[in-house]
């Protein structure tokens, strides 16, 4: 590094990745800083350098950087940052010390870790450095790289396994293997270690009923519920099984639940209907929730919840490696917490890439018209929710509704306000025919449905949406 960089460094002011020291002569102050910046994602705390940006630089000696070296062997697991010595005027030195993104966090200065908030250094909670350890671990030892015990080759789906790699072949993402008998398959798969089949290949591939019973983590939960909140249900079902089984079984579900938008296409004049948030978008935060999911949580689940203004796609287990809700649509590394099952479902295809499934989402959903899916950490798991650009009226209400009564629906909504029924027949009869008793009919049954209510009487009614 050259004075010139340093003098740039130091107009840009202090920051997550930069600290500026006086001298070396605030030890204390000066660890916890290099410290923290272990934890986070490196920096620099430079020293002869005022907290405004002024350079002054100091005397150093020999001396002077064995004492900074000596110090650093005050942090634990030890940490060895890069030492540079550049000359400033008249005679004087600025030192720079380099530190690392640490790989074996959490770091701690005299029994505490710290973390980097701004520019300032903060003590982390126990929490903080409790999961930062599991990160650490993470790489070696986790759920899904553990033995399976008391499961073999023959507890699983054989036919499963082959179509998973003739669709890994197929898509360029392996070499046809020269024998396909399952062990080897699994083997090549990186699905049994040391001649033992990991949890990995039963969460993956595992018999659905022995699943039912042996880890009951390997749960789907889908619900269609009346309205905007959880207080009335229309539709709960749940489903055990491997993850091949539970993403088909999610999509089946919103199959035959989330309604469908329609709009006539210009070149033919003839109505287009299609889903109301995109199948792509929504498989891929399904995968995601597979992949990303903490299945160490024997009575964890993922979850399907369809609303009338939203569908939630829940999975249990937070955010890590420092990634929160608005980093995962900015370009980020993908650090799957499941790296396993995420390989086989990349080498499948189910994930089109290795890395940018949220940024995907994003951009199917704003190429579809609708607003960029949320996701947020809630109880301990993650919500991904999607939402459409307008109301549209529910398929099924514990019946399937009419293509008159969805767009009676659509009407009230529009409206924003109670419509009498000579206007609910005045708006409908633009694109139907209709009279009064068919709307009242009508009506009527969206209201014994709970979908409409009237306030008024006879031609007074008025008629909107529950």
């Amino acid at each position: 590094m050259t004075l010139h960089q340093i003098a740039a460094l130091a107009a840009g002011g202090e920051s997550e990745t930069l600290e500026f020291k006086t001298a070396t002569n605030s030890w204390d102050a000066s660890i916890k800083a290099i410290c923290a910046m272990l934890n986070h994602r490196g920096g620099q705390v430079i020293f002869g350098v005022k907290p405004d940006g002024e350079i002054i630089g100091q005397e150093v000696s020999d001396r002077t950087i064995e004492d900074l070296a000596g110090k650093f062997r005050l942090i634990e697991p030890p940490a060895f940052p890069e030492i540079e010595r550049i000359p400033a005027a008249a005679g004087r030195q600025v030192i720079v010390v380099n530190v690392a993104n640490g790989k074996a966090k959490p770091y701690a200065y005299k029994g505490v870790a710290y973390r980097r908030v701004g520019n300032t250094n903060q003590p982390m909670s126990g929490e903080q450095a409790n999961r930062m350890l599991l990160e650490r671990v993470h790489s070696q030892q986790r759920w899904e790289n553990e033995p399976a015990d008391g499961w073999g080759v023959a507890d699983l789906d054989a036919d499963a396994i082959r179509s998973t790699v003739e669709a890994a072949v197929y898509n360029g993402r392996l070499s046809r293997p020269a024998v396909m008998e399952p062990e080897s398959l699994l083997r090549g798969l990186g699905l049994i270690k040391d001649g033992a089949l990991l949890r990995a290949g039963v969460a993956l591939f595992g018999d659905n009923r022995r699943l039912e019973r042996e880890m009951t983590q390997c749960l789907l939960r889908v619900a269609r519920f009346r309205g905007v909140s959880k207080s009335e249900f229309l539709d709960n079902r749940q489903f055990h099984g491997n993850a091949f089984t539970l993403l088909e079984q999610a999509q089946r579900f919103l199959y035959e639940t989330l309604p469908i938008a329609g709009r006539v296409t210009a070149a033919s004049f003839q109505r287009e209907d299609f889903p109301v948030y995109p199948p792509d978008a929504v498989r891929e935060a399904l995968a995601n929730a597979i992949c990303h999911r903490d299945y160490s949580f024997g009575g964890g689940s993922l979850g399907v919840a369809v609303y009338d203004d939203r569908l939630e796609i829940t999975s249990p287990g937070e955010l890590h490696f420092d990634l929160t809700p608005e980093k995962l649509f900015a370009p980020h590394e993908s650090r799957p917490w499941n790296p396993l099952i995420a390989s086989v479902f990349y080498r499948h295809g189910i994930i089109e890439q290795w890395s940018g499934g949220t940024l995907k989402m994003a951009e199917l959903t704003e190429a579809a018209g609708l607003p960029r899916p949320e996701i947020e950490e809630i109880g301990g798991g993650v919500a991904v929710r999607f939402r459409p650009s307008r109301y549209l009226p529910p398929q099924r209400v514990a019946q399937d509704l009419t293509e008159r009564q969805r767009a009676i629906l659509a009407l009230l909504n529009q409206a924003g306000r109670g419509l009498a029924l000579r206007e609910i027949c005045r708006l409908l009869n633009q694109e139907d025919t209709i009279s009064e008793r068919q709307a009242r009919v009508e009506l009527y049954a969206l209201k014994t449905l709970g979908q409409v209510v009237s306030t008024g009487w006879g031609r007074g009614a008025r008629w909107r949406l529950a």
